[in-house]
């Protein structure tokens, strides 16, 4: 069989599989470049020649894990976030693009310390790192395997010397104050969960993803640490659920240290990233 021959047999699985025809097709390009190693441009200009050797047996697993709904990141153990590719595992969320305006906000403001709370594959910390040379960082999260996935990709971006990884929850034990904090924290109500995607609900990991039946536990517990260790004037920057802007409105209203300065849509028009400063006074 020749590569096209393989990619086109490979869609029509992940069709029967329930994947949607265009990202079943998609897919199958994606995980064929995968395997081969060739960019779109080299397996398009070879897709009528013979599968290369050990091709088959390869793609034809790819394809397999793929049908049962497995996302491409995890298949890969790789994402790209920021133009950076950064590696995943099941250990860690994967990163979402509309994570990126955290980043797109931060690098408007001026700061020489930030904590990364929740940092998951490490994508924002590493980031931030890598886009402000002369920042230190701290980056927090409860899962040991989680922090193992981010400190390979802070070595990987050379950006580890620059970092430093706790395992706590919050800022749990961190006696430093920051000029900047960013979080991703879980945010899925306990309904939610259960409508998500397969690819999210089987396979990303569940701590990461929901926070209690409204979705706020982890939020407040952000709320918590913020009011001690970020700095008068210092901004925390948090991903929100799209149906939480008034209720996380709330919840800053009800800490006197904090303000909330804006709540900034992402490119599906959706609330989703809160931008809350500490009083000065």
């Amino acid at each position: 069989m020749t590569l096209r021959q393989h990619i086109t047999a490979a869609k029509r699985q992940l069709v029967a599989a329930g994947i949607e025809t265009s990202e079943a097709a998609r897919d199958a390009l994606f995980l064929a470049m995968h395997v081969t190693g060739w960019d779109r441009a080299i397996l398009h200009a070879r897709d009528i020649d013979p599968s290369p050797a050990g091709f088959e047996a390869a793609y034809a697993a790819a394809i397999q894990r793929r049908t049962r709904r497995e996302p491409i990141a995890y298949i890969t153990g790789r994402q790209e976030f920021w133009n950076r590719d950064f590696a995943v595992s099941s250990a860690v969320l994967i990163p979402r693009p509309e994570t990126e305006l955290i980043i797109e906000i931060a690098l408007s403001t001026v700061f020489a310390t930030a904590a990364d709370i929740g940092t998951g594959s490490g994508c924002l910390a590493i980031t931030l790192a890598a886009e402000c040379p002369r920042a230190r960082l701290v980056a927090t999260d409860i899962s040991a395997p989680a922090l193992e996935v981010a400190r390979a990709n802070a070595r990987r971006h050379a950006v580890g010397d620059r970092i430093e990884f706790r395992e706590t929850r919050y800022l749990e034990g961190v006696d430093s104050t920051f000029d900047l904090i960013v979080s991703n924290p879980p945010y899925v109500t306990d309904t939610e969960y259960a409508e998500l995607a397969p690819e999210v609900r089987d396979f990303e990991p569940r701590s990461a993803l929901t926070a209690g039946a409204d979705g706020l536990d982890d939020v407040r517990g952000v709320m918590t640490a913020v009011t001690r260790c970020l700095s008068p004037g210092g901004r925390l920057l948090l991903e929100i659920g799209h149906r939480q802007a008034g209720a996380v409105t709330a919840l800053v209203a009800m800490q006197p240290a904090l303000q909330m300065i804006d709540i900034r849509n992402d490119l599906q028009r959706i609330p989703r990233i809160a931008i809350i400063e500490r009083r000065i006074s």
